[in-house]
């Protein structure tokens, strides 16, 4: 019986055929291809900002139990949410804060950064 030969052009086993035996440049390629021609036809799934950041969500935590998840530096998480503000800012949906909003969040951000005391209470508020 002949041997089957392989998309890489060796013979022997078929494990190497198929999509997810490509490269992952040659699957997203393809990948990119499908999408655009789902929103060609208008069949391509639209998110919901919730149902974005439920998959986000669902995404993170697998990679976090695979490890594989991209540990951020504190420069590239500061870089991310810059970019990401100013991209809300331009499409005009970033959340505008109130004062006490603002005071809040750096209430909270100098908690996380600085650590709590034994009484629950930032080091700053005591």
């Amino acid at each position: 019986m002949p041997q089957k030969q392989s998309h890489t052009g060796q013979k022997g086993s078929t494990q190497n055929r198929g999509f997810a035996s490509m490269d992952e440049e040659k699957q997203r390629k393809i990948a990119s291809k499908g999408g655009r021609a789902a929103h060609e036809k208008g069949t391509a799934h639209e998110f919901t900002s919730e149902e974005a950041r439920e998959a986000g969500h669902k995404g993170g935590q697998v990679a976090h139990e695979r490890g594989t998840a991209h540990e951020f530096t504190p420069e590239e998480a500061r870089e991310a949410g810059r970019k990401g503000g100013q991209a809300a800012h331009e499409k005009g949906t970033a959340h505008e804060f109130t004062p006490e909003e603002a005071r809040e969040a750096g209430r909270k951000g100098g908690q996380a950064s600085h650590g709590k005391g034994s009484s629950g209470e930032s080091k700053h508020n005591r």
